[in-house]
């Protein structure tokens, strides 16, 4: 190895040293009576957060709504928790395997806002939905209601079942500036007739960020009988909210993103009375068509997974859900102010707060969104992803909380240098 790689390597492993969990507390306590608002826009502050990752120097990473990575004292306790399991091997999984994971998953429940036996951990959202799309008695002729927006994974799974069962799907398109929840919901609304069993609805739109009303959508649906699926992906841990006030059907979510557990961890929420309705992935011990738990069996998993959930509340908890939500849509405002009125930029997301949150898009006219974002990458050192369908063309942008106004400002500059270059 050469010795300048060596000392970068050196570097990569040092920098950021961590308060530890109990410094990080710590830290948040001395702001505890600090305007919200105000703490947001405290750059020094968010520093010791930007401190406790392990970050590349190859990029300015604005991508991360695909996986928000642990920080680390998160990642710490995930190997602590690799290593005990290691240790104890099937005793664990034999003995306190299933009592760990119902104490996580009731917690969880707490921060969800719903009642533990209408929760269950998963794996990703995927396979939350893909369980509640697939698990429906469905019958030839009954009708489902999604948007050209809503993820692709969930939009397979619904053919799958147009395929087997014949069911009918029934498309419709979500602006991406909407004059109101009453234009949203009234798109829904027409969509529905006697056939429709269900709706499937993006809490947030993965490709836009765009947060759509679901309590309304749900009050609407019900009121014509029809159960909504609502895909939470981007929203939990993001935004302020409790699954029960959203009186939805079904609640999807991975935490893997915005509560940053490692990959491989997801929640389903089921409302009480429906959990009857859905048939399981996989057959299970439990009988009972009422017990939420006969829908989890997923066989032998990475169990240190489900353990550091807790570890990730404890750090969500922390930093307060107020003060991460006021952080994120602080640092999404930042850039998309600047740039939003300028010649040739396009925002693909409403400035509207209630509308928005960290997650934005944005393209320039005359320039593929593929394209785009390569450019980005190579000219400029910003990482995104390009989005180019569903009437969103451009990339989303993705900033977490250490990301700083600094690295805003060199990706403000270079979506100024793009737009008057071409």
């Amino acid at each position: 190895m050469h010795k300048r790689q060596f000392l970068k390597n050196i570097v990569l492993t040092t920098l950021g040293t961590p308060l530890g969990m109990v410094g990080f507390a710590k830290a948040f306590e001395l702001k505890a009576k600090s305007q919200t608002f105000e703490l947001a826009k405290d750059e020094d502050f968010w520093a010791q957060i930007r401190d406790q990752y392990l970050l590349k120097t190859d990029y300015i990473n604005l991508e991360n709504g695909y996986y928000n990575f642990l920080p680390q004292p998160l990642l710490n306790k995930y190997i602590e928790h690799i290593k005990e399991v290691n240790l104890q091997g099937s005793y664990y999984m034999r003995t306190v395997q299933f009592d760990n994971k119902k104490k996580i998953t009731a917690r969880l429940a707490v921060v969800a806002g719903c009642s533990p036996d209408e929760l269950i951990i998963t794996r990703n959202t995927t396979e939350s939905l893909d369980l509640v799309i697939g698990g429906q008695d469905w019958k030839a002729g009954d009708e489902a209601i999604m948007a050209y927006q809503d993820y692709g994974a969930m939009l397979d799974m619904f053919d799958l079942v147009v395929n087997k069962y014949g069911v009918v799907k029934k498309m419709v398109s979500v602006p991406n500036i909407p004059k109101n929840d009453e234009e949203i919901i009234s798109l829904y609304e027409n969509a529905i007739t006697n056939k429709t069993k269900v709706i499937l609805v993006s809490h947030m739109i993965n490709i836009s960020g765009q947060i759509l009303p679901i309590k309304k959508i749900c009050a609407m649906a019900h009121a014509k009988g029809v159960q909504v699926i609502v895909d939470g992906a981007h929203a939990f841990a993001h935004i302020q909210y409790k699954i029960q006030d959203l009186h939805c059907d079904y609640y999807a979510a991975s935490l893997h993103k915005w509560l940053s557990t490692p990959l491989g961890a997801g929640m389903l929420y089921i409302r009480k009375d429906n959990v009857k309705r859905v048939w399981p992935l996989l057959a299970d011990g439990e009988k009972d068509p009422n017990k939420i738990n006969r829908l989890n069996h997923t066989g032998t998993h990475p169990v240190h997974t489900d353990l550091t959930i807790n570890d990730s509340i404890d750090y969500f908890e922390i930093i307060g859900a107020e003060r991460k939500e006021a952080r994120l849509r602080f640092l999404q405002n930042y850039w998309t102010e600047k740039v939003r009125h300028l010649p040739r930029i396009i925002v693909n997301t409403p400035a509207d707060a209630n509308r928005s949150c960290a997650i934005a898009n944005v393209g320039i006219e005359g320039i593929d969104p593929g394209d785009l974002a390569k450019r980005l990458l190579k000219e400029h050192k910003v990482f995104t992803v390009a989005i180019d369908y569903a009437n969103v063309r451009g990339c989303r942008i993705c900033p977490n909380l250490y990301t700083t106004t600094k690295e805003l400002d060199h990706f403000i500059n270079a979506l100024k240098q793009l737009s008057n270059n071409g």
